[in-house]
């Protein structure tokens, strides 16, 4: 493989995760607020792909890299707050108080659907959308860390290096 492939593989993975994320949404699966978090990193993944397509050098890997490890670390996380093993913000896991609301606010049905953090509306084979982001996220980490490499041996030999 060569560097190029990988970035294009890995950048065009956070696109596809971001596709992904948006085709649900459309389909009815409104995001969290932590969703919306994971949502960043690919958008910077895709951003530093092109960039690096267009204008080589060394440190839009690493950058890849350190974006797909945030998404993915958010990812964590959230499953984290989805399965109960910590807590997740107030804002968003129903942690936060409702004082000030009158019963018709509660009841009402105008406005945006208030998605919780600490819920999952969809899932396969037992993990979830944030789940599944993480694992996806890893990946691509891994795709980045090889266009690293890559970039390493073709800067040290002269030559462009594949694997």
């Amino acid at each position: 493989m060569t560097r190029n492939l990988m970035i294009t593989l890995s950048a065009g993975g956070s696109a596809a995760l971001l596709a992904g994320a948006f085709l649900f949404q459309a389909l009815g699966y409104p995001p969290c607020a932590m969703c919306l978090w994971q949502r960043w990193p690919h958008a910077a993944a895709i951003v530093i792909g092109l960039i690096e397509l267009k204008m080589p050098g060394r440190v839009f890997p690493i950058l890849g890299a350190l974006a797909a490890a945030t998404t993915a670390g958010i990812g964590v996380f959230h499953t984290g707050v989805e399965r109960g093993w910590w807590e997740g913000p107030s804002s968003c896991t129903g942690g936060g108080s409702l004082n000030g609301l009158s019963g018709t606010d509660l009841l009402a049905v105008e406005g945006p659907r208030l998605v919780m953090c600490d819920q999952v509306s969809w899932e396969l084979f037992s993990l979830s959308m944030a789940s599944w982001n993480a694992v996806a996220s890893f990946a691509l980490m891994i795709g980045w860390i090889i266009a690293v490499r890559l970039s390493a041996g073709s800067t040290t030999t002269g030559s462009s290096r594949t694997v």
